[in-house]
């Protein structure tokens, strides 16, 4: 599975496997990949740093990345508390109610939330920036975007490139007039934000919107199948990212979230704003139910909604509240039915892709056989 991209990032295979998760993101670079760990969920630059550290210890010399969520336009003098301020009591009691309706106890007296969508802030972001540069990743990823135009700068200063995801092909244009070196086309069908356009429309959008640079396929993808039809659609790799949940090397805290997403069919994901205020491809669950009751109070936007519920979400997930507990995941949920480590997943892959490509020069009337 060589490409010109892969080849240019010293990849055996152009899958780059996107994770929060340090020990999926090595082992998919392990693998023969490109690991990809996202750095939202970290609030201080230490523990980011103290993780990619682990990650260059156990890479085996391969390369791999950062995604950060890291806003194009900049909100000066912004803080935190500010932000949290603005969130009406209103809101508040709603989260409160929903909780007591399930038993949700609460958190032990002088325990935080574990989980909160900071990395959005200006601050944190940047924070997150000045370890990453300290450190020889060869890509850097934004999931809201370009980047602002002197983190690009300050990317290919080190040699490194830029990746920004997109829903449509004005999207995937406007990130190439912005100088970013591969647009990540993401379909309706991928977990965590995403569009309204689906992966087998959307991709050879890109690839025609902004060609010569190269587009890795995301949306929906889980079998070495699909990332041959992706690659047929002119993508140089795709961008994979729920499908190593399942993982063993992944770390969810919770066996029944993992046994959630093992019985989950393709049906089970819902686009919802209850988690950060913008659609984001979920587990549908009473959580995600509550939140779309025209009788309930409505999400609010980004970054109000994330800050709103992050103590909420870490009591779900704590106590393991089960018609609650979900976690963005992707229609591919449904073909997510064993827990395999990250070689086997890349093994099925392979293997996958083999076989479409069999089928194809069959097809072809190329067939060796």
């Amino acid at each position: 599975m060589e490409t010109e991209l892969s080849k240019k990032l010293g990849v055996e295979h152009a899958i780059f496997g996107f994770t929060p998760f340090p020990a999926v993101a090595a082992a998919i670079t392990r693998a023969g990949g490109f690991g990809v760990l996202g750095a939202v969920r970290y609030t201080a630059p230490d523990d980011l740093a103290r993780d990619l550290d682990w990650m260059q210890e156990h890479t085996d010399g391969k390369p791999y990345g950062l995604d950060v969520v890291m806003p194009a336009k900049k909100v000066e003098g912004v803080t935190e508390a500010d932000v949290e301020a603005m969130i009406p009591e209103g809101h508040r009691r709603f989260v409160e109610e929903t909780l007591a309706k399930h038993g949700v106890p609460a958190l032990p007296e002088g325990e935080a939330a574990g989980w909160r969508i900071t990395g959005w802030m200006e601050q944190v972001a940047r924070g997150q920036l000045d370890v990453a540069f300290d450190h020889p990743i060869k890509l850097l990823a934004n999931a809201l975007g370009s980047p602002p135009p002197d983190v690009v700068q300050r990317a290919h200063d080190h040699g490194i490139l830029v990746a920004a995801l997109a829903g449509s092909a004005k999207h995937a244009r406007r990130h190439a007039e912005a100088g970013i070196d591969i647009v990540v086309a993401q379909g309706y069908e991928a977990g965590g934000h995403t569009g309204d356009i689906a992966s087998m429309v959307l991709t050879p959008e890109a690839v025609d919107a902004v060609a010569p640079l190269p587009v890795l396929a995301a949306g929906g993808i889980g079998s070495g199948e699909q990332i041959a039809a992706g690659l047929a659609l002119g993508a140089q790799g795709v961008w994979l990212g729920s499908v190593w949940l399942t993982t063993t090397e992944a770390d969810l805290h919770s066996r029944a979230l993992t046994a959630k997403l093992l019985a989950a069919g393709s049906g089970d994901t819902v686009r919802s704003r209850a988690l950060t205020g913008k659609p984001a491809r979920q587990l549908r669950t009473e959580w995600t139910e509550a939140w779309e009751d025209p009788n309930g109070p409505g999400a609010l936007p980004m970054p109000l909604q994330g800050l709103l519920v992050a103590e909420a979400v870490s009591r779900i997930q704590k106590y393991e509240i089960e018609p609650l507990l979900g976690t963005p995941v992707g229609q591919i949920v449904g073909r997510m039915n064993a827990e395999r480590s990250v070689q086997q997943v890349f093994d099925d892959l392979t293997s996958g892709f083999e076989r479409a490509m069999d089928r194809l020069n069959r097809i072809a009337g190329r067939s060796q056989s």
